[in-house]
Formats: structure tokens, C-alpha cells, sequence
């Protein structure tokens, strides 16, 4: 792709729980090459690219969209049982010329809690959209 990226950050924290967030905000010189991204990565259609420490990760069916922004489109998955040493959680989501990649992860066999992550997902949606 000729000049598709035009900006990257990131930011990361972890939790007393041991819950750990990040986020990465990749902006794209057009909308059109935010949509190339995603559709290149089959989102949507699967989980997109693999994640480090994630042995497989699947479309979350629990996840309908809540706090849905125009304009924007949210992608949700998560590791299944039997997950590592941790579960990971991952996000994707597209708001005109920017693709947003959420990921949480904790240790132990509780895994990330569902909710809490939706939730990361429906406040980044708003901020972005």
C-alpha cells in the first residue's frame, strides 16, 4: 500500500488484578485504506492475525454491538477453553480513517472477565467515533 499508515500509538496498563490493557490506534492516510487494513486481515470474517500467546482466537457470539457509534463497526473475540498460562481477549475497531486493536489479557485459570472488557470496548468505540 503506497503511504497507507500515517500514524501509530499505543498505550498500555495493568490492573491490581493483574488484568492487562492495551490499545493501538492506527490512523491511515484515507478511509479506504482503513477498510484495505481490516479487509486484508479478513476482520470480520475471522478474528484477524493471530495474536502473541493466543493458541486460537474466535468470534465472540456474545458480543452485539453495545454502544454502537455511526459510523463505526466493532469486532469482538476471545481465546476459548483451554487457554495458556492466560486468556487473551482482542478488539478491533474501524472509525473512518482509523483501525483501533483492543487486547486484554490476565493469568489464571479465570481468564479476563467478559464484561469488563465489552465495556473497554464500548468507552474506545465512543471516544473514536
Amino acid at each position: 500500500m503506497e503511504s497507507a499508515l500515517r500514524h501509530i500509538a499505543a498505550r498500555g496498563w495493568t490492573m491490581p488484578d493483574g488484568t492487562s490493557s492495551r490499545i493501538y490506534l492506527l490512523q491511515f492516510n484515507s478511509t479506504a485504506y482503513a477498510d484495505a487494513f481490516r479487509d486484508g486481515r479478513h476482520i470480520g470474517a475471522s478474528a484477524g492475525d493471530p495474536l502473541t500467546g493466543a493458541a486460537r482466537m474466535d468470534l465472540d457470539e456474545t458480543w452485539s454491538g453495545g454502544g454502537k457509534v455511526e459510523n463505526t463497526t466493532s469486532y469482538v473475540a476471545d481465546e476459548p477453553k483451554p487457554f495458556g498460562a492466560a486468556q487473551v481477549r482482542q478488539a478491533y475497531l474501524v472509525a473512518g480513517d482509523t483501525v483501533a486493536l483492543l487486547v486484554q489479557s490476565r493469568r489464571g485459570a479465570e481468564g479476563t472477565e467478559r464484561i469488563p472488557f465489552h465495556q473497554t470496548v464500548i468507552l474506545q468505540n465512543q471516544l473514536l467515533g
